[in-house]
This record gives structure tokens, sequence and C-alpha cells, in this order.
């Protein structure tokens, strides 16, 4: 029983990921876009939430995506909302499938599969194979399930369970939220739910209850990938258990009526076992949505409260490129430019700062946030880039194709600069991961020149800022510093090597680091030279 049980799990499970895995790779990988673009109102968020989970077969994929976009700074609290409220409408596909009984096919459905994805060069068919092959994976998984639960109907210590966690409903409740939380998959849960009430083993009254804890249960997955992240991550998973636990504790004070009601409809409809419980899952999903969709203001006040903190989420989309402006006038079109760029040079100060604390402390929170801002420079790279591009084929006076060529000579400069960035923080991973320790005097001269590195960089956003020839011209004066640093430094570190005082891997962390400033310096001073050119 506990082999046919597990093995049959074991092969749903991979049947959900598989087929999960096929229709993403299907769509394209583009759920983060979908889930960034499609988000401007909460009922946009609630369709793209559905869209997503559909497609990947997990909504806790989509929350944790959507946890990720929260820290990131692409989707704020309130969007987020929507999404996991779609999500959760969106796993109920899942038991809905699974409620048609077509597990004698299992096995044909699954050679398909093997046959698209063994015997296909073309991507599409391979991927298209992929979803077969899991989705009879799926059933033949649910079948061998079927097989090993078939003796608990002589199990009197499980009728006696089963009878508990039917006069005790919250029994139930804990029973689901425990089994989806070892199991971590919400739909795996029903999936056994729906096989065990085919089985009669449980009557509606029992796997009501234990399905409300599924749902609650599938929350776990978005608080844990919460942690550590930025404060308005941690609120959006908090939402996502809130808003499961409030939809639980409302069905659970209409439990009767609301049997009654999935009773009433299959009846109605002369549906199977499974798709009894479907019904009963689709109906608490979709009814919880309609009624917590108007107070998503509410919700997001409520984690507010409850989490309480600063939120340092960096905002990665952009604030100022109008596309209106751009097509009626060029002139503050390169304005809305230049200050995005100005934001692109201070995440990359910030940065910078963030990878010099990394070095020091060691603390991933540092490494994190310094990749966030790595991250967030290439993406308003790529928008920024966008629109300069759009506001070429409009007519520009000379003087503003100077600027416009500068703003993107600036963009790239910039987006170089976290590129190092990135380097630097790697360099420190790699130093950490093999044990190499720098020396004292190592990590002096590399503080000494982070922070003549900082200075010059923040001196030549300044003279972007103010056009200010002056502050441009002492960039210049700075990188000259900065490269006859980087020279002296190279022979002391050379001089260390050969004393003994030094050991040779620490010495190519230290070179390569010393390297990625002095490149970032040089980008500085290209900065620089744009205003001076202008």
């Amino acid at each position: 029983m506990i082999f046919h049980f597990a093995g049959g799990l074991g092969i749903f499970l991979f049947g959900i990921k598989y087929m999960g895995e096929g229709l993403q790779n299907t769509a394209g990988d583009r759920l983060r876009d979908i889930l960034d673009k499609f988000t401007a109102n909460p009922f946009m968020g609630v369709l793209a939430g559905i869209f997503v989970t559909i497609l990947i077969q997990s909504s806790s994929g989509t929350t944790v995506l959507t946890v990720g976009l929260v820290n990131a700074g692409f989707m704020t609290l309130r969007q987020s909302i929507g999404v996991i409220m779609g999500a959760n409408i969106g796993t109920t596909i899942t038991s809905f499938i699974i409620g048609v009984d077509i597990g004698e096919y299992a096995l044909p459905i699954m050679a398909a599969g093997a046959i698209l994805v063994f015997f296909f060069t073309k991507a599409l068919w391979t991927h298209i194979g992929q979803i077969l092959f899991g989705f009879g994976s799926l059933f033949l998984g649910l079948e061998l399930m079927g097989k090993g639960v078939e003796p608990l109907q002589y199990s009197q210590a499980f009728k006696e369970m089963t009878l508990s966690m039917g006069s005790n409903p919250v029994l139930g409740i804990l029973a689901g939220t425990i089994i989806t939380l070892v199991v971590q998959s919400s739909s795996a849960t029903i999936g056994i739910l729906q096989e065990l009430y085919s089985q009669d083993l449980l009557d509606l009254k029992t796997a009501v209850p234990i399905l409300f804890g599924d749902n609650i249960g599938t929350t776990a997955t978005a608080v844990l990938a919460s942690i550590g992240a930025s404060v308005a991550a941690r609120r959006a998973a908090m939402t996502h258990v809130l808003f499961n636990v409030a939809g639980t504790v409302l069905f659970m004070l209409l439990l009767s009526p609301y049997i009654a009601f999935v009773q009433y409809i299959t009846e109605l409809w002369g549906l199977m076992p499974a798709m009894q419980i479907a019904v009963a899952h689709g109906t608490f999903n979709v009814t919880n949505v309609l009624i917590q969709f108007p107070l998503i203001g509410l919700l997001a006040y409520t984690v507010t409260k409850l989490i309480k903190g600063e939120d340092h989420t960096i905002e990665y989309k952009a604030k100022h490129l109008d596309m209106m402006v751009l097509e009626t006038a060029p002139v503050l079109a390169l304005r809305q430019a230049r200050l995005e760029i100005l934001r692109m040079a201070e995440f990359s100060k910030s940065g910078l700062l963030e990878t010099a604390e990394y070095l020091n402390s060691k603390k991933l929170k540092n490494a994190d946030r310094a990749l966030n801002y790595e991250e967030a420079i290439n993406h308003l790279d790529k928008q920024v880039t966008g629109y300069l591009v759009k506001l070429s084929t409009h007519p520009l006076t000379k003087s503003e194709s100077g600027e416009h060529t500068m703003l993107l000579e600036a963009a790239r400069d910039i987006e170089r600069i976290g590129d190092h960035m990135e380097n630097i923080v790697e360099l420190v991973e790699y130093q950490m991961r093999n044990n190499i320790t720098l020396t004292s005097q190592a990590m002096d001269d590399l503080n000494t020149m982070i922070t003549l590195t900082v200075n010059t960089l923040e001196k030549a956003i300044l003279s972007i800022k103010d056009q200010d020839r002056k502050t441009a011209e002492e960039v210049l004066a700075l990188e000259e510093k900065i490269d006859q640093m980087e020279r002296d430094l190279r022979k002391q570190h050379i001089i260390r090597v050969n004393e003994g005082i030094c050991e040779v891997s620490a010495g190519i962390v230290f070179v390569d680091i010393v390297s990625n400033l002095e490149r970032i310096g040089d980008h500085s001073v290209n900065l620089a030279e744009a205003v001076l050119s202008h």
C-alpha cells in the first residue's frame, strides 16, 4: 500500500512539474513580463495570476514569482494582491483536470509524449511532448495512488480518524495544512483527497475542511521565498496567508450550507466523485476572490500594519519616460531621458556602496542589494535606449542631436559600471567559496581605492546633473589618481606575494577587484567627457 501510494505520488508530482515546464516552454519564458505588463490594476492582476498559474500548473510558483517581482520593485503590493488572488483561482484547473476520469489512457498519452520528446528535433514538438508526457504521468500517478489507498476501506483506525475529523472540522483543516506543507503542492494534496473521496473513504463533510487546509498550506512556499527579502515582498507573502485564512474562517462559519450547495450542484450535473471535490475547490476560491477583491485596500493596509519597517525596494520601472511627450515635444523627451539616466547613475552609486559593504561584511543581504541595483540598471538601460532610439526618428536640431548621442553613450557607460559591480560581487563570492583571506593591508588598499572610485563617480553624476564643466574636469583629475593607484597597488601586491605575505590565490582576487574599480573610473570619465564635449 505504501509503495503504491508513495510511487504514485512521486509520478503525480513529476507529471505536474513536467507538464508545467512544457506549457511554460511552449508559451516562451515570458511569465515575468506577463506579470510585469498586465498588472496595471488589481483586476488585470487577477487575470494575469490565473493565466500564469494555468501555464506553470503551480499557484506556489506564481506567488513566489510575484514575491520576487515585488522585491525587485516591478510590482506594488496592491498589484501583487490581485495576482495572488488569480493564482488561487488558476490552481483549481488542475483539480478539474484530475476530475476527468481518463486514467486508462494514461500510458498511451505518455507514449505519444515520449515519441515527440525523443524523435522530434523541433523545439515546439518537444515541448508539446513534455506536456503530453506530464499529463499522462499525472493520471498514472493518480491510478497508483488509488490502488494504494484501496485497503484503507478495511482499516478501522482510518475510519475512526475520518469520523473524528468529520465531527471536528478543525482537525481536517490542520491535516490538509500539514500534508500540503510536507508535499509542497496543494494540487497533489487535492489529488490525494479526490482519490480518497472516490474510494468512499471520506465523506464531503470531512473532505471540505481538508481542502480548506490545503489552501492554507500552499502559502508556506511564498512565505519561505520572502525570508530575507524586502519589506514589500514579505507583505505580499503575508497577504497570501491572510487571504486564505480569512476565506477558510468565512467558509467554516457557513460550512453546512456550503456543503449542501456543492451536493446540489454535483447532483444537478451528475458529476463523478473526483469532480465534486474539484467543484468544491473551484467555488471556494472563486467566491473567496469575489468577496475579498473589493477589500484589496484593507488587505494592503492590514499587512502594512502587521509587518512594520521602511521599504527599501528598488523601483525598476522608468518614472519619466512619456511616449506622448516623445511624439509631441522632442526637447522635453530629451529632458525626461536625462532624468531617467540620472536615476540609473544614482543606482550605480548605491550599488557600488553595497558592493563595498559586501567586500567588508561578507553579508549576503549586501550582495543581493548590489545585484538588485545592477539588474535595475540593466532594465532601465533597455527602456532608456529604446526611448532614445524612437526619439531619433523625429527631427532634432544639431544641439539636440548632440545631447541625444551623449545620453545614449551615458546609458551605456552606466550599464557597464553595473557590470563591474557585479564582477566584484562574484569575486567576493569566489573568495568566500574558496576560503581565501586578504591581508589587512590589502583590505585597507581596496577600501582606499573604493572611496576614491565612489567619489569620482559621484562627481561624474553631479557633472551630468548640473551640466557643470568644472566638476567634469575634477572627475578627469580624480581618474588619473585611480589609474596611478591601480599601478601602485599591483606593484605592492607583487612585493607581498614575493615576500610570502600574500597567497597567490588571494592576489588574483585582489588584482581583479582593483581592475574592476579602475574600469569604473574609466566609465566615470566617459560620463564627464560627454559633458565637456557637449
